[in-house]
């Protein structure tokens, strides 16, 4: 299994829309950080047909160190959780419209 970088994508948009390298990542460059902003400013953001970045409060609690059994607080944070859309989970699970692709 294969990950896919930063630059993979850079190097996609390059390929596909004709634009240089450089104004390719800068054009990712812009979209990640637009992203990151409308987070950081508590906003969900939800891009079509792919899913929902949102943001999570989460309370302290009582957590256990699995090695030693020791409890130790766990500090209330804010996560990222990620729902897919489901076009997205769909095409993951290769069902196209709904309906489960017809194997050949």
């Amino acid at each position: 299994m294969k990950t896919i970088t930063r630059l993979n994508i850079a190097e996609m948009l390059y390929q596909e829309v004709g634009l240089s390298r450089k104004e390719s990542g800068e054009i990712l460059d812009l979209f990640l950080t637009e992203i990151v902003e409308e987070l950081s400013k508590g906003r969900s953001v939800k891009l079509s047909s792919f899913g929902t970045f949102a943001l999570r409060d989460k309370k302290s609690r009582v957590g256990r160190n699995p090695k030693t059994g020791a409890e130790a607080e766990i500090t209330p944070r804010r996560v990222i959780s990620f729902k897919p859309s489901q076009f997205l989970r769909n095409a993951v699970n290769g069902i196209a419209g709904g309906r489960a692709k017809k194997s050949k």
